[in-house]
């Protein structure tokens, strides 16, 4: 059956984001044409906001209405330390656990040799940039994922970074809370016995 054009092309919309395959998307377009108006332009609205209304932080990448964001503006945070991250959404993750208090910087991705990203298309020379320019900042803590992609890249950043004095230090990764070593990969049981502390 052909849909009529309005709601293939919603359906078509829906398969744009990421996880969202035929299926789901035509079971939220047809809950979306049972929406009553108001909501329907509410969350059209939001959609445009998003990208009308925010941009990137001219300092450290996160999201903002502003040229600066709250984080950066805040100077009550902790100066001396930067957390790197991928992505943006990493930082709404540390910034919800309240246990790290510093800047962050977003790379925007991390470096892929297969996929044809290099340093220059991540915000590297920004970073390095900003450490140039803030003589407060001691400790540079790398938070790119536990991937291949996301090891070299670290590895990349400490090489740049080392040289101007500045500590570079890595999340320590291993087992999680409540897994059973016998389940394991080898990497993970590596890294936890490499990354141990006294008790």
């Amino acid at each position: 059956m052909q849909y009529p054009t309005p709601i293939a092309k919603l359906i078509d919309s829906f398969m744009k984001l990421p996880g969202i395959g035929k299926k789901t998307a035509t079971r939220l377009a047809f809950y979306t044409l049972n929406m009553d108006k108001e909501t329907v332009d509410d969350f059209a609205a939001a959609l445009q906001d998003t990208k009308s209304k925010l941009k990137f932080c001219s300092i450290c990448g996160n999201i903002t209405e502003d040229d600066i964001c709250d984080i950066c503006k805040d100077k009550s945070r902790d100066q001396s330390t930067i957390l790197v991250v991928e992505q943006v959404r990493d930082i709404m993750v540390f910034d919800e656990m309240n246990t790290y208090d510093g800047l962050y910087h977003v790379l925007g991705g991390v470096m892929s040799p297969i996929d044809g990203i290099g340093p220059d298309e991540l915000n590297i020379k920004q970073l390095l940039n900003r450490l140039k320019d803030n003589s407060q900042v001691n400790e540079v803590i790398i938070a790119t994922n536990a991937t291949p992609d996301g090891e070299s890249t670290a590895m990349y950043l400490s090489k740049l970074i080392k040289p101007a004095g500045i500590k570079v230090t890595r999340l320590a990764h291993g087992l999680s809370v409540g897994a059973d070593i016998e389940y394991a990969d080898e990497m993970t049981l590596q890294r936890a016995v490499s990354g141990r502390r006294e008790l």
